[in-house]
C-alpha cells in the first residue's frame, strides 16, 4: 500500500499574484506527482485554502486537478484545518464533498448519555484503510475536542490489526514542536488515541516525524509551499510525505518528498555600524557573482544603521535592478532594522505566526469588563476575530454578506 500526505496550502494566502501562483503549481505538482507514483490514496491534514471560501479562480483550477485524482480513482481524505473551518460550519470543503472530490473523514456525533464525541472511521474501499481524525481551530480551540474525545472507541476497534488505521490531526502537538516555535501553545500527545499505524498531523508548518512510546509515528509534512516570509527565508520550498507500507511484514517506509517550482537565494545582512549608502552597494556585491535570473530572493536587514533612517536605503533603486537581471521575485525585511534617529515600536508579525501575535495581545487585555470568566473570553475574542476576519467574496451582496456575518456572531455569543 501507498499513500500520500500533505498538509498546509493555504491556497490564496500570497497577496502578490506571483508568489500566488507559484503556491498553486506547488499544488499542481504535489497531485502530479501522487498520480505518477501510483498511490492508492492521498491524505490532505487541513488548510487546502486560506479562507472558508477561497477565491473563484483559485477554486476553478484546484476542482480540475482534484477531478484528475478521481478519474485515476485515487480517493482525497481530508479534515478541515484551521482556516478552512467555519464558525457557521460552512466550508468549501463541503461542496467539493458534495461533488465527490474528496471525503472529509472528521465524522461522529456527541453521545447524548456521556457527551463525548464518538468518531466514526471511514474505510477506504481499495486498501480497507480505517481513517478518522479531528478538524483544526485557530488558538488551539480544537482543544476541547480532545478533551471530549471517546478514545475507548477508536483504540478498542481492530485489535486484531487486520486493518491499517490512520488518524488525522491538525492541532500543535507539544513533542512535534520545532525549537523554533517551542513558546506557542500547544498540548501533549496523549491528546491522541492510541493504537493508529500512522498519524497525519496538519498545521505546524516544519517537517517532523517522531515515534512516541505508547502512540506510534506522528509526523508534520509542513506547508507544500512556505506561507510568508521568514518560511520562504527558513526552508524555500516545501514537500509532502510519502509512506509505502508492506503488510506482510508489517513495516512502513515514510520519505519526505520536496516540491521544488523555484529557486531561492537569500541575504542576511548586519547593519551594524553602517549607512544607507553603504548597504545598497553590500547588497548588489552579495548578488553580482550570483546567478539570480528566475529565482526569488530574500533580503533581511537588521541592526542599527550608524546615520540616517530605514527609509534612506533606496529599495526602488535596488528591486530594478534585480528585476534587470531577471530576478522573478524579490522580497525584503526589515523589521529588526533601526536608526538612532528613530526608532518605530513594532510588534514583528513576520517573525511570529498571526495566531502567536494575537494571543499576546488578546491576553494583555482580557477582564477589563467581568462579563465572562477568562478562559471563556479568551475563547469568544478568538472566535470573534476569526469570524470578523471573513472576507466578502467575488460577486456577494454587501447585505448578504452583512447578514452572514452576523448570523455568525450571534451563533458564537449563544454558544
Amino acid at each position: 500500500m501507498r499513500f500520500a500526505h500533505l498538509a498546509d496550502l493555504h491556497l490564496g494566502s500570497w497577496r502578490d499574484q506571483k508568489i500566488r501562483d507559484i503556491s498553486t503549481q506547488a499544488f499542481l505538482k504535489a497531485i502530479d506527482d501522487c498520480i505518477c507514483r501510483k498511490v492508492d490514496f492521498v491524505l490532505f491534514a487541513g488548510d487546502l485554502f486560506n479562507t472558508s471560501i477561497p477565491p473563484l479562480d483559485i477554486l476553478k483550477i484546484v476542482t480540475k486537478k482534484l477531478n484528475e485524482l478521481k478519474q485515476n480513482n485515487i480517493p482525497l481524505y481530508v479534515i478541515a484545518g484551521s482556516h478552512d473551518f467555519s464558525p457557521s460550519g460552512k466550508t468549501i470543503l463541503d461542496v467539493l464533498e458534495n461533488a465527490g472530490l474528496m471525503i472529509n473523514v472528521c465524522k461522529g456525533s456527541v453521545n447524548p448519555g456521556s457527551k463525548q464525541l464518538e468518531l466514526k472511521f471511514t474505510i477506504d474501499s481499495k486498501t480497507k484503510t480505517k481513517i478518522t481524525g479531528v478538524l483544526g481551530r485557530r488558538g488551539l480551540l480544537d482543544k476541547t475536542y480532545y478533551e471530549n474525545l471517546n478514545r475507548e472507541v477508536l483504540e478498542n476497534q481492530n485489535n486484531n490489526n487486520e486493518n491499517y488505521k490512520i488518524f488525522m490531526f491538525h492541532t500543535t502537538i507539544t513533542e512535534l514542536k520545532p525549537k523554533h516555535l517551542e513558546i506557542i501553545e500547544s498540548q501533549p500527545a496523549s491528546f491522541l488515541p492510541k493504537g493508529f499505524n500512522y498519524y497525519a498531523g496538519g498545521h505546524i508548518h516544519h517537517p517532523t516525524k517522531i515515534e512516541v512510546e505508547n502512540i506510534g509515528t506522528l509526523t508534520y509534512p509542513g506547508a507544500l509551499f512556505p506561507n510568508n516570509f521568514l518560511e520562504l527565508e527558513k526552508y524555500s520550498n516545501g514537500g509532502y510525505y510519502l509512506i509505502d507500507y508492506n503488510e506482510n511484514i508489517n513495516t512502513q517506509n515514510i520519505e519526505w518528498v520536496p516540491v521544488k517550482i523555484i529557486e531561492h537565494e537569500k541575504l542576511i545582512l548586519d547593519c551594524k555600524r553602517k549607512s544607507a549608502i553603504q548597504i545598497n552597494q553590500e547588497i548588489k556585491n552579495h548578488f553580482s557573482n550570483k546567478e539570480i535570473k528566475n529565482k526569488i530572493v530574500t533580503i533581511r536587514l537588521f541592526g542599527e544603521l550608524i546615520e540616517g533612517r530605514s527609509s534612506d536605503i533606496n529599495f526602488p533603486e535596488i528591486t530594478d535592478w534585480f528585476y534587470q537581471k531577471g530576478t522573478s521575485f524579490v522580497m525584503r525585511n526589515t523589521s529588526k532594522l533601526s536608526s538612532k534617529e528613530f526608532e518605530e515600536i513594532k510588534i514583528n508579525t513576520k517573525e511570529t505566526s498571526l495566531e502567536e501575535t494575537e494571543e499576546k495581545i488578546i491576553k494583555e487585555h482580557l477582564q477589563q469588563i467581568n462579563l465572562f470568566d477568562k478562559n471563556k473570553e479568551l475563547q469568544l475574542v478568538k472566535e470573534l476575530i476569526q469570524t470578523l476576519n471573513t472576507k466578502k467574496q467575488e460577486g456577494e451582496k454587501n447585505y448578504d454578506f452583512d447578514e452572514k456575518i452576523c448570523k455568525e456572531i450571534e451563533i458564537l455569543m449563544n454558544h
